[in-house]
């Protein structure tokens, strides 16, 4: 079972310089669809392994990028 989780954001370019900014902190991150299960503005997100959900929230707070929400996800 892996254990991910999804960050939501309320705008495109918000994700996209989360992308930059994570790829260079080191943070294994890849871009997905939102998934059905969330409502967001935004249509894509920023899927990333759960064990990394501190660095990244401390990430995105210090670069001041708004999101909407992080989700925990289970894929079996």
């Amino acid at each position: 079972m892996t254990q991910y989780g999804v960050v939501l954001f309320y705008t495109t370019s918000s994700v996209m310089q989360a992308e930059k900014l994570l790829k260079t902190e080191g943070c294994s991150i890849k871009l997905v669809p939102t998934p059905r299960q969330f409502s967001s503005d935004c249509g894509i997100a920023l899927r990333f392994d759960w064990d990394c959900r501190e660095k990244i929230k401390l990430v995105l707070d210090d670069a001041k990028i708004e999101f909407d929400a992080v989700y925990f996800l289970d894929k079996q």
